[in-house]
């Protein structure tokens, strides 16, 4: 009897016990599953809801990061570095080898990598921010972050001489806009774009450094090389140009994924107020450069002798994106002797400005763009436009970009030919130097001066013997280094929108 009775008890507080547990458990889980959506519903809080609840007493703990840590990622890269340093570097010899030579300045004859190594320093991605502003694409921004050990030499080719010019201390700072497109096939990606957000503007510092020699031996290059670069990121780089990589494999339409023509801005520069002095005798001859994309640049006729100078000229440009896009104007200083100064800058975004409808603008000129280098805090001057924006239609957009791969390939040509009559040039400048006696039926039509190292050609054809030297409206300035010959800075001609000189502070 007492068996059966100890054996019962022991069930029924076995079955208790359980029970016990089991409401326990379900308890623990409720609360659980209460506090899990109390926590995201205050996870989908922002910062001006949590302002509103807590008002002043928000701690200073709590923040809000717009990108997100990958630690991981930085980890990986580091492993993977020695093969993605290959694999870029042979993309940015095959990529951007072909562009140098189009954004090239007028004084340098060729533009070619040397030496191009991107190191054994990796990059170092801060942080990434996962966007979708379109359906069937990921936009992913990435905090990017670079001071390696690149070994990059840049052949820089004048006239009639080579100089290695190195770039040293390359640091990288900026945001880098991937976006993929998205596909229904294996690797469900059919395209990436890349491009550098202009906002915050992109920052790369470096140094020039010339190998075997020095960078003041040819006046200028320095600032040619730095006005090349800038203009080459801002053109192709920089949001929202872009470069579309189409992935192998899947066979996709990726024209939505290029830049076209937008819209097109007709701008009339009408005067200028007030300019700065330039010249210690005189005033200055002032003149306006103007532009969308630093590739096609327009410029007004120079005014003489004027610091309220009218011009009444008008430009087309064409826009890609009016959101994001702005017009630059720039006013130099023509100088027949040495390099033109610029007198002021003033910047225009394209989305102030109306749709079909004329207006006149006032902008306040300043001596850059960018505020912490301003040193100059002096007024420089008012200039006065007139501004019609008008949205293409799919067909004016179509012609648009067909004339400017027009203006394109015929510029490419234009300097392809440039080239080759100033190399024949220069070499016959350079027998002419040498000539001290002229003889049997050889007629030299040029002259040279030895000491000063100026060498002076007319307009006409100068025959040296058998040799035939053409020689356009131009100044020839050769110096003693190595031989070399500048051109371009120096012509007293009216230069073109092409060969615009490189800013002067």
């Amino acid at each position: 009897m007492g068996f059966i009775s100890g054996t019962l008890m022991g069930l029924i507080a076995g079955v208790a016990l359980i029970f016990g547990l089991a409401h326990a458990m379900n308890r623990r889980a409720a609360k659980r599953s209460t506090k899990a959506a109390d926590i995201n519903v205050l996870g989908s809080l922002n910062r001006e809801d949590l302002k509103k609840i807590c008002g002043d007493n928000l701690p200073q703990w709590i923040s809000f990061p717009e990108y997100d840590q990958v630690k991981w990622l930085n980890r990986q890269l580091s492993k993977l570095w020695p093969f993605v340093e290959e694999a870029a570097t042979m993309v940015i010899r095959d990529s951007v080898e072909p562009i140098l030579d189009d954004y090239r300045p007028a004084g340098i004859s060729s533009l070619k990598f040397s030496r191009l190594s991107l190191g054994t320093v990796p990059p170092k991605i801060e942080g990434i921010r996962v966007q979708s502003f379109k359906k069937g694409q990921i936009t992913m921004d990435i905090d990017f972050k670079w001071g390696g050990d690149p070994n990059i030499i840049l052949a820089v080719e004048t006239l009639v001489a080579s100089l290695p010019i190195q770039f040293k201390n390359l640091q990288v700072f900026t945001i880098i806009r991937v976006v993929f497109q998205l596909s229904d096939e294996i690797p469900c990606i059919s395209a990436v774009v890349v491009a550098l957000l202009a906002d915050p503007k992109p920052r790369i510092d470096y140094i020039l450094k010339a190998v075997g020699g020095s960078l003041t031996a040819v006046p200028g290059l320095s600032d040619m090389i730095d006005d090349t670069v800038a203009s080459l990121i801002t053109d192709m780089l920089q949001w929202p140009h872009r470069i579309v990589i189409p992935l192998g494999g899947v066979d996709v339409d990726i024209s939505d994924l290029e830049l076209k023509p937008q819209g097109k801005v007709t701008v009339t520069v009408v005067r200028a107020e007030s300019l700065k002095n330039k010249e210690l005798i005189g005033k200055s001859d002032p003149y306006v450069v103007l532009f969308i994309r630093p590739m096609f640049k327009e410029k007004t006729r120079v005014i003489d002798d004027n610091l309220n100078p009218e011009w009444n000229e008008t430009f087309e440009l064409i826009a890609e994106d009016k959101e994001t896009q702005h017009i630059i104007l720039e006013v130099f200083d023509e100088d027949s002797l040495k390099q033109d100064k610029r007198l002021g800058i003033a910047k225009l975004p394209l989305s102030d400005l109306g749709i079909g409808t004329v207006q006149e603008i006032n902008l306040q000129l300043l001596s850059s763009l960018d505020t912490t280098k301003v040193k100059d805090k002096k007024d420089r001057g008012v200039l006065t436009i007139k501004v019609l924006y008008h949205p293409y239609t799919k067909k004016e957009a179509l012609e648009a970009l067909e004339l400017e791969k027009k203006t394109m390939e015929e510029r490419r040509k234009t300097r392809e030919g440039t080239g080759a009559v100033s190399g024949a040039a220069d070499a016959a400048g350079g027998v002419a130097s040498t000539v001290t006696n002229v003889a049997g039926t050889g007629v030299a039509a040029g002259a040279a001066v030895e000491g000063s190292g100026v060498a002076v050609a007319g307009s006409g054809v100068g025959l040296v013997g058998t040799g035939i030297g053409a020689f356009g409206n131009s100044i020839t300035k050769a110096g003693k280094f190595v031989g070399r010959t500048v051109t371009g800075p120096f012509s007293s001609a009216r230069r073109s929108a092409s060969s615009v000189p490189t800013i002067d502070e």
